[in-house]
């Protein structure tokens, strides 16, 4: 006879899962028997220890990316200003040699388009992880897979029955079934748009001798190829406004949708919030994620570091 499943049940690396079936009741997918919810309280526990584990390397995935994109931001906004104030700049001895301010900002210039493209690439990271984060949120649930009737039960992290919620009629997995809607993914979600935001100005700053180059980005453009399907995949791509979702601060409301480039290049000290706005990461509560980790590690017995 198979016992209730305690919360040492050591994990699984798939979350479909086949148990052999004591009995064989046909209840409504709502309202599982006793002998069904016996056999899927284990399963449930084995997905979600699965899933909050595939949450530890996501996190440390942003936290690189998000890393490596401000260094990218910083030397592209050193490139800008030192490109911007050549032509003011008193070059001593280096004066009187031909053309070496047109060089030196033509070498600028380069670089800030490198460092534009790797900044690029970085935001894409963030929003890759971001798309897998929402995934396994989507996942942590565990429904009945096939007929009940048959000889063995199968539960996958994916529905089947329209009627099956996946909580086994409610009853909780562990000690309670709230874990998987800790806000994780919506702080790294409005954080993401923040980074949108940021990263839309960083893209379009320019020289002051190059004014037709301002200007030339929207909210509503797409940064790279596929990009609002991966933000459709996290709920950050509206289907009312065909575009991404305005950027704001957590728990911070407001009617005013930011969404509009101003039409003037910003200054040194509006960089310098860029910059540290994107170090602050003011959407993200670090104590509150360690919290939560530490939570529902401590919960199901496992070590999320």
């Amino acid at each position: 006879m198979q016992t209730l499943a305690s919360p040492f049940l050591p994990s699984e690396s798939s979350s479909d899962v086949t148990e052999p079936k004591l009995q064989t009741p046909n209840p409504k997918p709502s309202s599982p028997s006793p002998s069904v919810i016996r056999l899927w309280r284990p399963a449930a526990q084995r997905n979600l220890r699965n899933q909050w584990s595939k949450l530890v390397p996501l996190k440390q995935q942003w936290h690189s990316a998000s890393s490596s994109g401000r260094s990218h931001a910083m030397s592209l906004v050193n490139a800008h200003l030192s490109e911007r104030y050549i032509p003011a700049m008193n070059l001593g001895v280096l004066s009187d040699m031909p053309n070496i301010r047109e060089k030196a900002c033509k070498k600028l210039t380069q670089q800030q388009k490198l460092h534009q493209s790797r900044l690029l690439s970085s935001y894409e990271d963030m929003v890759v992880v971001v798309s897998h984060m929402a995934n396994v949120s989507s996942s942590m649930r565990s429904f009945v897979k096939g007929p009940t009737s048959s000889p063995l039960l199968q539960f996958s992290s994916h529905s089947e029955e329209n009627n099956d919620n996946g909580d086994g009629g409610g009853i909780p997995v562990f000690k309670f079934w709230s874990i998987p809607y800790f806000e994780l993914v919506q702080m790294f979600g409005l954080e993401l748009i923040l980074k949108r935001m940021l990263l839309l100005e960083l893209l379009s700053i320019s020289c002051e001798e190059s004014p037709q180059q301002t200007d030339t980005l929207s909210w509503s453009d797409e940064l790279y190829p596929g990009e609002f399907d991966d933000l459709t995949a996290c709920n950050l791509h509206s289907e009312h406004t065909f575009e991404p979702v305005p950027p704001r601060i957590n728990g911070w409301k407001s009617d005013d949708q930011i969404t509009k480039r101003a039409n003037i290049q910003p200054d040194q000290k509006a960089l310098e919030v860029y910059l540290t706005t994107w170090l602050e990461e003011v959407n993200i509560d670090t104590l509150r994620v360690d919290e939560i980790f530490a939570i529902v590690g401590g919960e199901m017995q496992i070590r999320l570091v």
